[in-house]
């Protein structure tokens, strides 16, 4: 009897939802087909013939005091989550492409109203329990009930997850059709034991290693000075395509620096062996120690062909005086890029001019007929230029450039109510100030921003400049939206989905932690996203891209600053990398230990010479007590 009503529960528990007719694939593509096909070996760029071993030491600036790097409490180490696997992997040689990982199928409908995956049987955490459909509904509605408040926003539209059998696991959706929604579920959604975190506070930080299913296991915790992963021996998807020639390092160990400048002079003298550069000045002036010029160390530039992202001076809208669009325009004017290229970055940089730069994403150029055909619906709600105009970051290159630009400045801000009194930029009506606190991570930063609040005392703007280094307090600062204007840069992919509702959407403006850093409320803007969120082509999704760009960059929330389009690292030459790179990622889950390289560094032989010192020392450690008792027993003698 006790089975009969094992079984009615279980039927009625399951979604009946008609699923017939649909096959579970390999994988899924956002749009159009995958490139790789049923059963494929490796991806292109991954090296089957890598070496499996070795130890690469790493480093993080800052500190952390938590290793569940999913919630909002504590200052997090993102290393943690090498612990986690998800249900699939995307390939970097694709826009936007996944394949199974912990599922081995997955299936959606045409109208992607709903997702399941097919769990693996040999899926398992790393004390050997399988990975089962209730560990994925777990992992799913305990992020949503008690990880970072983001996540609200972005999964907002999964209705419910249901398991439908014992290796199954179906997710619903609910609202307009977002056909990414199946695959940011797939390869975004970190899959925890629920047996693991049984009575324990999913929300409080630890500093116990929690249980995963990925390839490395925490070994060792100092907090806030290292962190030491470890190859899981027993790792269940060493032997899956999407792994081949990945996760190849036995050892990762990370050490935390305070400083940047104490980071680079480690990098040098060997405490960690790879390092990618943020900053043009070092890469232009600090590479030039003796292990490069003995080809020791490799300094590579390494192209990709993904958008660079848009990194700039952001207004914190929130505030009254950057409330103005016009006033946010006046101010683009004081930033002289021409200058700061050639003085202080070696010319290294391109100045960026989009949101999606260096990509078909980019709004460079004047708009389509089918991005007219939409921005015609909100004529009299966007600005004019959007129609008529590419934008074009103001530009210093001509003879008196700086001059001329801050006399454009101080013309929009008179017409906006700002005039001079007693060499102050005072608002005509209601007498404020015009002050405000540009807030900086790194002192790195200072000398890009003190040329730029020269300009602006000339306007008779007063600003001050806070540089916070301390992690802990520079992140709280952030999640309470307490600066004025602060830089930032947002990363972006080839293909931009649900990330843009969180980076502009009116319902993340006010909601603690959000990465809506600039205080964006515009319905248009919330109208575009949505429409780009749900586009049923390629060609859909660029269109709705470029006319959020346009939007975005003539609204003037933030000041551009510059890009390449390279990445910039430096490594001892003990690591080696595929000789085919992937077009959107360093990849270097990819690279290995290379031992014939390292013996040429002479750490084999330097590791064989202090053995033979230990052994010298036990040598004279013997000599000594037995001349001691030769001097003892010639005293007892005398």
């Amino acid at each position: 009897m006790k089975k009969i009503y094992k079984l009615i529960f279980i039927l009625f528990s399951l979604n009946f939802e008609p699923t017939l007719g649909i096959e579970y694939t390999h994988g899924i593509a956002m749009h159009g087909d995958l490139k790789y096909p049923k059963n494929f070996k490796k991806f292109e760029y991954a090296n089957e013939k890598a070496f499996k071993g070795g130890k690469i030491n790493r480093f993080s600036i800052g500190t952390f005091d938590n290793l569940n790097p999913y919630i909002l409490k504590g200052v997090a180490a993102y290393q943690a989550a090498y612990l986690f696997e998800t249900l699939m992997k995307s390939s970097f040689d694709e826009p936007f492409s996944q394949y199974g990982l912990i599922a081995e199928g997955v299936k959606v409908p045409p109208d992607r109203s709903w997702v399941a995956f097919k769990i693996r049987k040999e899926a398992k955490f790393s004390d050997g329990t399988e990975v089962k459909p209730t560990d994925v509904k777990f992992s799913f509605e305990t992020i949503m009930s008690k990880g970072h408040p983001t996540y609200k926003i972005y999964w907002g539209q999964v209705d419910r997850v249901d398991v439908i059998s014992k290796d199954e696991v179906k997710f619903s959706f609910k609202g307009d059709f977002n056909p990414e929604l199946p695959l940011i579920i797939g390869y975004q959604l970190p899959i925890f034991s629920k047996n693991d975190w049984e009575g324990r506070d999913f929300s409080k930080t630890t500093l116990t290693p929690p249980l995963g299913s990925g390839p490395y296991v925490i070994s060792d915790v100092k907090a806030g000075r290292s962190l030491t992963l470890t190859k899981n021996k027993n790792y269940w998807g060493k032997d899956l395509n999407v792994n081949v020639g990945r996760y190849n390092f036995e050892t990762i160990h990370y050490d935390y620096y305070r400083d940047e400048t104490v980071a680079l002079e480690a990098f040098k003298s060997g405490a960690y062996d790879f390092k990618q550069e943020n900053s043009s000045k070092n890469w232009a002036t600090a590479y030039k120690f003796p292990a490069v010029k003995d080809g020791k160390v490799k300094v590579e530039e390494i192209k990709y062909y993904r958008p660079s992202g848009m990194q700039g001076f952001a207004f914190n809208t929130r505030r009254s005086i950057f409330q103005n669009r016009n006033v946010r325009k006046a101010l683009t004017y004081t930033f002289d890029f021409e200058w700061s290229n050639r003085n202080l970055f070696y010319n290294a940089y391109t100045r960026t001019k989009s949101f999606f730069d260096n990509s078909e994403l980019s709004s460079q150029s004047l708009p389509s007929d089918e991005e007219l055909k939409i921005l015609e619906k909100y004529r009299g709600k966007v600005p004019d230029e959007v129609f008529t105009s590419v934008y074009s970051p103001p530009s210093t290159e001509e003879e008196n450039g700086l001059r001329k630009n801050l006399r454009i400045a101080r013309r929009i801000l008179k017409q906006e109510g700002w005039i001079i009194k007693d060499d102050v930029l005072t608002n005509e009506k209601t007498g404020e100030i015009f002050e405000f606190e540009i807030l900086l991570r790194s002192p790195l930063f200072e000398r890009i921003v003190l040329p730029m609040k020269r300009n602006l005392k000339k306007l008779g703007i007063n600003v001050s400049i806070r540089t916070v280094q301390d992690d802990s307090q520079y992140i709280r600062r952030l999640e309470d939206f307490d600066y004025d204007m602060m830089v930032i840069n947002y990363g972006s992919i080839i293909s931009p989905g649900n990330e843009q509702k969180n980076y502009w959407g009116s319902a993340t403006a006010d909601q603690k932690a959000s990465p809506n850093y600039m205080g964006v409320k515009n319905p248009v803007i919330d109208e575009i996203v949505d429409k780009l969120i749900s586009a049923k082509s390629r060609k859909e999704l660029v269109t709705y891209t470029k006319v959020l760009d346009r939007i975005l960059l003539f609204n003037y929330y933030l000041i551009p600053q510059f890009h390449i389009g390279h990445y910039r690292v430096a490594y001892w030459d003990k690591i080696s990398r595929p000789n085919v790179s992937p077009k959107y990622d360093l990849g270097f889950d990819f690279w290995w230990f290379d031992p014939d390289k390292a013996k040429n560094l002479g750490e084999i032989s330097t590791t064989k010479s202090k053995k033979k010192e230990k052994d010298y020392s036990i040598f004279y450690l013997l000599l000594f007590f037995l001349l001691f008792i030769l001097w003892r027993m010639k005293r007892k003698t005398s």
